[in-house]
């Protein structure tokens, strides 16, 4: 696979003014102020979670792994939080055919390490039959624990797509946080990276000054072809796929509806 090439004309539309340094820090110290004001209210609303109520639910209810079926409550793993990211999961699709946002999320959580240090484990669930989930992650070198929770009602099961929080104190365990949206970037570490630089995500709703390309549908970069145009045809896998070993162009994703 190919990367998409860069400008090789030095010739970029709509790039930003040239200054000089003093210019430049001053138009970076005015933002500086902003991006205080926002990582500020980042902590309040943080707080704001921390002070949420909590949902007790069946933490012996079964779901499924490499060794069978468990009880939900072994995920934490013997510690006291659990989070967990709800993959979607399209029936019966190759693994070009599975959800790209989720394979986005999935992808950037390699390891969980910081995460257990401060008491938390992570896991991965979603609603796929495992006979179809253990390849799919296997294929994708997935390192943290999966889990199908096929026919599990919320909180443990329920929706995709999100991330979620989990308490256990003893034997009993609660839901305490899930995602809607765009509350999952954190998890993707990239979109923020993104938003740090001149072009951005290259999205449509994106705010842009005058003269910069015009966006594109959101997400379009999720997926490619062979050569690393982004494409949302039947020959486009996500993006990740490419690097591994026999990843090749396909003519279907294979989906049969609604995930």
């Amino acid at each position: 696979m190919t990367t998409t090439s860069g400008n090789a004309s030095g010739d970029l539309p709509g790039k930003p003014p040239v200054v000089d340094l003093a210019t430049w820090q001053a138009a970076r110290d005015e933002l500086l102020i902003r991006e205080k004001a926002h990582t500020h209210e980042g902590d309040a609303i943080a707080a704001a979670r921390r002070r949420l109520p909590m949902v007790e639910f069946d933490g012996t209810v079964e779901v499924v792994g490499p060794d069978g079926p468990v009880p939900f409550i072994d995920l934490f793993q013997g510690r006291d939080e659990l989070v967990v990211y709800k993959h979607m999961w399209h029936d019966g699709a190759p693994h070009q055919g599975q959800c790209e946002g989720c394979t986005v999320t999935a992808w950037h959580m390699k390891d969980a390490a910081y995460l257990n240090a401060r008491g938390v484990s992570y896991a991965v669930l979603t609603t796929g039959p495992w006979d179809e989930v253990a390849p799919y992650v296997e294929f994708m070198g997935y390192t943290e624990p999966w889990y199908s929770v096929r026919g599990v009602d919320g909180p443990a099961g329920g929706h995709m797509g999100y991330v979620t929080s989990y308490l256990r104190d003893g034997d009993r365990v609660f839901l305490t946080y899930s995602t809607t949206g765009r509350g999952n970037e954190p998890v993707a570490g990239s979109f923020a990276l993104l938003d740090m630089t001149p072009y951005g995500r290259g999205e449509a709703w994106e705010d842009n000054p005058e003269g910069r390309p015009e966006g594109r549908e959101p997400c379009w970069y999720w997926r490619s072809d062979a050569d690393g145009n982004a494409t949302w045809g039947p020959t486009g896998r996500p993006v990740p796929q490419w690097t591994r070993p026999g990843a090749t162009p396909e003519n279907t994703l294979g989906r049969k509806g609604h995930h």
